[in-house]
């Protein structure tokens, strides 16, 4: 027998349960599908939201030829054979075939790579299937090339019509079973419908017939449930919150208690580290510049070592940045220049700056008067480096850490008056 999940993949978009964003009347995807032409896309989302799920009904919607890769198991060869097969598809079929990859976040610059030219060329209609953010894992060149659309964990509501779709299944019906237990499974599920669809299975699979699968029961069969740790919802967001907020508050105590929090529920190394080099910025910068240094070799040598030794490397960098002084002077300092920005628009930049690159360019006086610092004692000389609308303008201010007090000193000596804000 086909394990439940499998029994109860949604066959049309009809039957799809969430992603109303999406696929519902005024959704991104319908639309497309409406007109019957799909650009290349990145579905983006937790597991067990419907990533592949949609893909194949997006595939079967449009009628269209469809080529399968798992990113796991797919090497370069597997993806060119493919892609010579849909080239050639795509000459006799007014259908443009679509290749689906799951999890192509594991494929390397290489193998992304090797999808550019066939999607440049129209030969294939691209849905790459992603838990990861599409910024940081898919080449930019293949991103440039392909929308990606957010999918979101799914609701309450949308898991316990999932449960009651299971409670009408002929296994369920024959053997008398019925599931009582919607909260707390769904609770467990953490809005993840294959874990809801596995959960229930397992109940099913221990429950006696005619007898309710009520919490209590459904508690003894997953005696080791997780802890809660949503990882697509607010829980998610509060631990993190929390977790920034400890260090930022220089509180490695309570810092160290909420990573635990996350490493329990199962979230993503990578994504627990690219905070930490965030907060090493945001919260420390130049206060202590090591931090960020740490913080950036945290992140590759969690991606080296893996569970469960990097708990120990993560947990090193956390209790370094919570114990360092604190500054968020450059965090401020590019706030105010954008803003700036946004209020004077592109401003000319100062001839003497300008790149000479060209003998025209140099008779309109670009790089004329420039004063090359390394040229003059101690590597430094006075001259005017902001546009004229903007000059004096004071967009960093030193924190009164000893760090940065000592920086403050060296500028005003060299600048003497010129940047007093």
């Amino acid at each position: 027998m086909k394990p439940l999940a499998e029994q109860l993949r949604p066959q049309t978009l009809d039957q799809y349960l969430g992603q109303e964003h999406l696929i519902g009347q005024n959704g991104a995807l319908r639309k497309s599908l409406d007109i019957g032409r799909l650009p290349s896309i990145v579905l983006w989302g937790p597991p067990g939201v419907g990533k592949t799920t949609l893909a194949l009904l997006l595939a079967k919607e449009l009628e269209a030829p469809l080529y399968q890769l798992s990113a796991v198991s797919a090497g370069v060869k597997d993806v060119r054979e493919v892609l010579a097969t849909a080239e050639k598809k795509s000459l006799f079929d007014s259908k443009r075939p679509i290749l689906f990859i799951d999890e192509i976040h594991r494929f390397n610059k290489g193998q992304q790579d090797s999808l550019l030219h066939a999607v440049e060329r129209g030969w294939i209609t691209l849905i790459g299937a992603t838990t990861e953010n599409p910024s940081f894992e898919i080449n930019a060149a293949l991103l440039s090339r392909m929308q990606v659309y957010v999918l979101n964990s799914h609701s309450k509501e949308d898991l316990t019509k999932m449960i009651e779709l299971a409670n009408t299944t002929e296994y369920a019906t024959q053997k008398e079973l019925k599931i009582t237990a919607h909260d707390f499974l769904i609770r467990q599920s953490m809005g993840d419908a294959r874990k809801l669809y596995n959960l229930v299975e397992l109940c099913f699979q221990q429950g006696k017939s005619g007898i309710p699968i009520d919490e209590e029961f459904a508690q003894n069969v997953l005696s080791n449930a997780q802890i809660r740790y949503d990882k697509g919802g607010d829980e998610h967001y509060n631990v993190i919150s929390a977790f920034i907020k400890s260090i930022r508050g220089s509180d490695p105590q309570a810092a160290v208690y909420y990573l635990a929090r996350m490493i329990e529920g199962g979230e993503d190394v990578k994504f627990i580290a690219r905070r930490l080099i965030i907060s090493a910025a945001e919260d420390i910068g130049l206060a202590n510049p090591n931090a960020l240094m740490l913080a950036n070799e945290t992140f590759s040598a969690v991606e080296r070592v893996g569970w469960p030794e990097s708990r120990i490397i993560l947990s090193q960098c956390t209790i370094y940045l919570a114990t360092s002084p604190k500054s968020n002077s450059a965090y401020t300092a590019i706030g105010k220049a954008q803003k700036l920005v946004q209020q004077t628009g592109s401003l000319e930049v100062p001839d003497h700056l300008k790149n000479a690159s060209s003998a025209l360019a140099k008779d309109l006086g670009h790089g004329k008067g420039y004063l090359y610092p390394h040229d003059h004692p101690g590597g430094f000389v006075p001259q005017e480096y902001l546009p004229k609308e903007v000059q004096g303008s004071v967009l960093w201010s030193p924190s009164s850490n000893a760090k940065e007090q000592q920086i403050s000193a060296q500028q005003k000596a060299m600048w003497k008056n010129k940047y007093e804000g």
